[in-house]
């Protein structure tokens, strides 16, 4: 049976309070941005722990989230992340990223990103290999965070991330196709900026030129987005590829990239 598709409400102090329960408690996942954020990721780290027989990874990742300068979602998200590889480097135990990774809850299985772009050993072809499945895993969050936990590690690989990206985009899966360009807009949001993106946007054209009549709005608003990102900096790049792309591919769908991308330059 399919698992009906809950409604989340429109602000937090209208989330029921038994479902906030649930969400804290990792039952359930969140239904919209209010009940993400919502949760109490530290108590939702409790339950998480405590069902899993490993109460005395507790304490040193709150004492992290203590120290904190700026306590938010994210920065929780990745303390919280950051902590479990700690601790399972400490204890050698490789379960608990597998117990994070495949959670009923979306938060938690947010936190495993991280446990994946904090691995130093990682090379940049491994770390995208391994975050795949949870850029295409069904919710929303999970996709944002997967992107934003490795984007260090595609700023300091551009080139080469670049490379592996692009075959993404041939996937048939269209979360893993808009990975390619969320992860790496020039500006992006709640995150650090490309700077060589920014001035050398063509560096990605392999990339743009793949999903330039994408068939998913999904993809196409990520396109656009990139692309009015470029536009702030590299306005000639981006009124001259649309030129290119109105000849080359007049489809609604094109059509419809197109005018997000040059809606910072039109204005």
């Amino acid at each position: 049976m399919n698992e009906v598709k809950r409604k989340g409400a429109r602000s937090i102090k209208d989330i029921p309070v038994l479902v906030l329960e649930q969400l804290n408690r990792g039952e359930i996942e969140t239904a919209n941005l209010v009940e993400w954020l919502a949760v109490n990721q530290t108590k939702l780290l409790e339950n998480v722990l405590r069902e899993s027989n490993r109460m005395e990874y507790l304490e040193p990742i709150l004492m992290d989230i203590r120290n904190l300068k700026k306590q938010t979602v994210n920065t929780i998200n990745e303390t919280i992340g950051t902590g479990i590889l700690t601790e399972s480097i400490l204890n050698n135990d490789s379960d608990i990223i597998s117990t994070i990774s495949n959670h009923k809850s979306d938060l938690v299985r947010c936190w495993s990103a991280y446990t994946i772009g904090k691995k130093s050993e990682l090379t940049i072809e491994e770390v995208l290999e391994q975050i795949q499945f949870l850029a295409a895993d069904k919710h929303f969050g999970v996709r944002e965070i997967s992107w934003l936990a490795i984007r260090s590690n595609i700023l300091n690989n551009l080139e080469k991330s670049l490379e592996i990206l692009s075959e993404w985009t041939s996937s048939e899966d269209e979360n893993i196709r808009r990975f390619a360009t969320e992860a790496t807009r020039p500006r992006g949001v709640w995150c650090e900026h490309i700077e060589e993106l920014k001035k050398r946007p063509e560096l990605a054209l392999k990339i743009l030129d793949s999903l330039k009549s994408d068939s998913s709005k999904y993809v196409q608003n990520s396109v656009g987005n990139w692309l009015n990102d470029a536009s702030k900096t590299r306005p000639d790049f981006v009124k001259n590829l649309c030129e290119r792309w109105k000849r080359e591919s007049p489809v609604k769908e094109t059509l419809y990239i197109i005018k997000k991308a040059l809606r910072t330059i039109e204005k």
